[in-house]
């Protein structure tokens, strides 16, 4: 009897913990998860049709030193409204609410004229000062209910990585961006509040443990604020010196992946974007359009010959400043002969036929290896929507022109961030990295969930991408701009491209092109790689050098600076 009577206890007791510590584990989620929804709605009073308050998770940006700024947040104001079956005397009311805010008396008295609805909005996004006036008043029909609304600090800043909210049908959702991409993690369900108690407890529990990616949370992102706006100021002013069609920038770890800086002009105000009626400037084109980035791929073909051992940097040809292939005949952009040149003059001098020389020592089998290696055939998987397919058939073609031309960024078309994923192969030691801008999600509760940065596949020897940084550093040292750009103190390796714009009619615009630009420092164990280009600029005869080299040297002392790196020579 007395073991019996223990055991009764036993049970009557891990009964009462257990009963004790969902109790506490129920209080825990309606106090601290859940406040803030309980909050909105009690503010809210069911008056609106939409339900509860809107909220939404917060995108931070995170500067140098950790400290997050808010870059997607709620603004907090309150809506106006009256009920016309019980407003008194609409003409003073309207006296009365004219002085404080400022309204429309034509819509005012139409809606309070319509003396069987109980309830008409007036205006919305009423600062809090203004509402306690109002409420002062005491005026029997006239209502203040809370609202908030999606709020970007930062106006312009990053916003086609930001993105916006919008409708799709009754849907209102995040449309374009971070926004749209991490949308389930930033939306609120305020049917939480009602759910039942146990499933609540559960639902909520496996949320802390499987920290999956659809539960509610807010967002880190490796953007940098001052880095982002100095990346802009510098786009714009490439942009309007220029006048060109588009100019856009990257700036990136190569070894990481982590974005510090990503923008595009011209760009929009997710505060108040009303007015644009061309709906092509909420995507982010460094990820979802793609262009023909001409010399820039070059590095990119030195290094797979360096790799694949069928050239070395002091490897020499006969440069008669043509190559003919197929039907076709290739120059060199200067249409000039260069004699016996070494691979280091190709760079330096950015001949099509030298890197032309290094496919056909390759062949075409072997090249269209290494640009699948470098990621060319597939998406870069970075955490922004709508990333385009590169456009890279030719390198299928049984043809050597194809090859050719593909080996000087001509006849494939790639996305920026391809771009710069590819290129940071050789910054990194010949690893292909995954580009991503968000660093940490945020979860409700106080948990939280790093984005890993792995390093992805080996693509080519690391000997192969030092022996091509240490021949893009001599481009920079003695050839680009004349040598103006080198920095005695740190190591920059960097090449420009200018590639030709291709017509839809076929064939290529004679006054149209594309400046690119790429660089990474310092050279030998690179923090930052900076991808840079401007679309259709009014130029003349000037090529990229003359329009992206200074503006990147510019970028390259504000980051080393800013960043204070150590230098290394």
């Amino acid at each position: 009897m007395q073991i019996n009577s223990i055991k009764r206890l036993r049970v009557l007791s891990i009964i009462i913990v257990s009963v004790a510590f969902v109790f506490f584990i129920k209080l825990y989620f309606l106090q601290i998860l859940h406040h803030e929804d309980f909050v909105n709605i009690a503010d809210n009073q069911y008056v609106k049709k939409a339900g509860g308050v809107f909220t939404r998770g917060t995108i931070f940006f995170e500067d140098k030193n950790g400290g997050l700024v808010s870059a997607a947040t709620l603004k907090t104001g309150y809506i106006l409204a009256i009920n016309p079956s019980i407003l008194k005397n609409p003409e003073d009311v309207y006296s009365k609410l004219s002085e404080i805010i400022e309204i429309n008396k034509e819509d005012f008295m139409a809606r309070a004229s319509k003396t069987k609805d109980p309830y008409e909005e007036i205006t919305k996004r009423i600062p809090e000062d203004a509402t306690k006036k109002i409420q002062a008043l005491g005026i029997t029909g006239v209502y203040m209910y809370k609202e908030q609304w999606r709020f970007y600090p930062g106006g312009k800043t990053a916003s086609n990585v930001l993105g916006i909210m919008g409708y799709k049908g009754d849907e209102y959702a995040g449309r374009y961006g971070l926004e749209k991409f991490y949308n389930n993690v930033l939306v609120r369900n305020q049917d939480d509040v009602y759910a039942n108690f146990f499933v609540e407890i559960f639902r909520n529990w496996q949320k802390t443990v499987s920290k999956d990616d659809s539960f509610e949370g807010d967002l880190v992102a490796t953007i940098e604020p001052s880095v982002q706006t100095t990346l802009e100021d510098a786009l714009v002013k490439i942009h309007t010196k220029w006048n060109a069609a588009e100019t856009g920038g990257i700036i990136m770890h190569p070894k990481t992946g982590e974005i510090y800086a990503m923008a595009d002009v011209p760009t929009f105000n997710p505060n108040d974007f009303s007015g644009e009626k061309n709906v092509s400037v909420f995507s982010n084109p460094l990820v979802d359009n793609v262009r023909e980035m001409g010399s820039i791929i070059k590095p990119l073909t030195i290094a797979a010959g360096i790799d694949a051992g069928v050239i070395t940097p002091t490897s020499t040809y006969n440069d008669i400043g043509y190559v003919k292939a197929n039907t076709m005949t290739i120059w060199n952009h200067d249409k000039k002969a260069h004699g016996i040149t070494s691979m280091q003059e190709v760079l330096n001098n950015s001949l099509n036929v030298g890197v032309s020389y290094v496919v056909n020592k390759l062949g075409n089998d072997r090249f269209t290896d290494y640009m699948t290696k470098f990621g060319l055939r597939e998406k870069t998987g970075i955490d922004l929507p709508n990333e385009a397919m590169n456009i890279v058939s030719n390198l299928d073609s049984p043809r050597d022109v194809e090859h050719y031309t593909a080996s000087f960024g001509q006849g494939i078309a790639l996305t920026s961030i391809s771009t710069i994923r590819a290129l940071s192969v050789m910054a990194n030691g010949g690893t292909l990295v995954t580009p991503h801008v968000i660093k940490r999600l945020n979860y409700k509760g106080g948990f939280f969930k790093n984005i890993d940065n792995n390093p992805g596949p080996q693509v080519i020897k690391k000997e192969s991408s030092e022996a091509v940084t240490r021949m893009l550093v001599e481009v920079v040292d003695t050839a680009m701009i004349g040598g103006k750009g080198k920095n005695e103190h740190y190591t920059v390796a960097a090449k420009t491209g200018t590639a030709q714009v291709a017509s839809p009619n076929g064939g290529y615009y004679d006054d149209k092109f594309l400046h690119s630009f790429f660089g990474y420092f310092p050279a030998y164990d690179p923090k930052f790689i900076v991808f840079l280009y401007t679309y259709d600029p009014k130029v003349g005869d000037l090529f990229a050098a003359d329009t992206l080299a200074v503006p990147f040297f510019d970028l390259s002392k504000f980051l080393i600076n800013y960043y204070e790196l150590q230098p290394d020579r």
